[in-house]
């Protein structure tokens, strides 16, 4: 990966592009200064990750640098210029000729999926992230960021704000979430760790301006994203504001984004006293099938897992899980939803079915002593075989009739 930076004054530096063949870049906290010196990388320049930006410095106010696997970042290009207009020349032998700009491949556009900042970044740049449609994930320091305007403007895949801090911290988290009209979530979650210590949803609003015949502007927003997005106090989270707004009314959101903000809300509780817990249960257990879909989507067990574990789920829920885990031919999910309504002991069911689930053959396996030709081994012990899974609902019978059937294939 190569970046280009400006260096700028008390040994801080701005970032105004970044080139490599991933589309998941993360970005150096600091560069060795041309003359000397660390510059802190501390600013994001304007459509940094924009596929046609529009006010990139010229070539003569640049510094390369190419970024190593382990993150140590090499000079490879000194333009001689600084912002002041000073020029310089650089004695410096590099070796091989360095890249030509036409040569490198931008991390910018539909290209990028994922940008992880560095702690000592303190400003994103306007339009930084410009028509990113791609983008999925950004992962912020803790501290303080002063953001321009349209940043994410166009990436309508944006889902998760990654915060590596504690949510009682002062974070940047207020500039960025109301930069973004869309839903999103904020995960906190410290390097280390293995869980995020909170997740916070902020829905989607819409904002209309209107003139009045005193040619007085009156501005209307519409839902509660709006409101989620003013629960801050000098950059930190209210945590008792948040989750106050939820029993006020949710009929005019996204159902399946109102679903996932109780369960993530339940999931990872800061904060979250037995009072603001009730509303969030309630309806949670109302809607589980919402929260399901999205997570046999993604394929997340993980969370298939915590969402047992509240124990949320009566047995129309668990019916209705078993439907959407066959359709999405995932048979852990089926399998999981099964041993809990077991454990749970729900009520038997009336009517019967049948699911079946196909587990892709495999047919080859890493060869060892005990199986040299590296075929699949089974229950008995004789390569060539695959497991079904198949879910038996019998009148009368619950989920729980499941069992494996392994059958030979050719």
């Amino acid at each position: 990966m190569f970046i280009d930076i400006i260096p700028l004054q008390k040994n801080t530096a701005r970032l105004t592009r970044v080139y490599g063949d991933a589309p998941c870049a993360a970005l150096p906290a600091s560069v060795p200064g041309p003359e000397g010196g660390v510059l802190a990388i501390t600013e994001l320049g304007d459509y940094c990750f924009s596929e046609k930006p529009r006010s990139l410095p010229g070539a003569d106010a640049l510094c390369r640098y190419e970024v190593g696997p382990d993150g140590t970042c090499t000079l490879v290009q000194a333009f001689g210029r600084d912002l002041t207009g000073r020029h310089g020349r650089y004695d410096l032998d590099f070796g091989e000729e360095p890249a030509a700009p036409e040569e490198l491949h931008p991390v910018c556009g539909n290209f990028v999926e994922e940008v992880i900042l560095p702690d000592s970044l303190q400003v994103i740049g306007s339009c930084a992230f410009y028509n990113c449609r791609r983008l999925r994930r950004l992962s912020v320091g803790a501290g303080d960021l002063t953001v321009g305007s349209d940043v994410f403007l166009n990436c309508f895949a944006l889902a998760d704000l990654l915060v590596r801090a504690a949510p009682e911290e002062k974070t940047g988290l207020f500039a960025l979430v109301n930069n973004i009209t869309e839903a999103v979530r904020a995960l906190f979650w410290l390097p280390g760790e293995a869980r995020p210590r909170a997740g916070l949803w902020y829905p989607a609003y819409w904002e209309d301006v209107e003139e009045s015949p005193a040619h007085i502007l009156l501005h209307t927003f519409s839902g509660q994203g709006y409101h989620y997005r003013q629960c801050f106090l000098d950059g930190k989270i209210l945590s008792a504001e948040y989750d106050a707004i939820f029993p006020d009314g949710h009929a005019a959101e996204d159902q399946g984004v109102a679903a996932m903000l109780c369960f993530d809300r339940l999931r990872w509780p800061w904060n979250l006293t037995e009072k603001a817990k009730a509303p969030y249960r309630e309806f949670l257990a109302a809607h589980t099938g919402l929260v399901l879909q999205r997570l046999l989507k993604a394929q997340d067990t993980d969370s298939i897992k915590d969402l047992l574990a509240l124990d949320v789920l009566d047995a129309a829920a668990f019916a209705e899980g078993a439907t959407l885990a066959a359709k999405a031919d995932n048979a852990a999910a089926a399998a999981l939803l099964a041993d809990a309504e077991h454990k749970r002991g729900v009520p038997p069911r009336r009517s019967g079915g049948m699911i079946l689930f196909w587990k892709k053959k495999n047919s080859s396996t890493p060869a060892s002593p005990s199986n040299p030709s590296g075929r699949r081994p089974t229950r008995s012990g004789r390569p060539g075989w695959a497991a079904r899974c198949w879910l038996w609902y019998a009148a009368g019978c619950t989920s729980t009739s499941a069992f494996w059937i392994w059958r030979s294939v050719p």
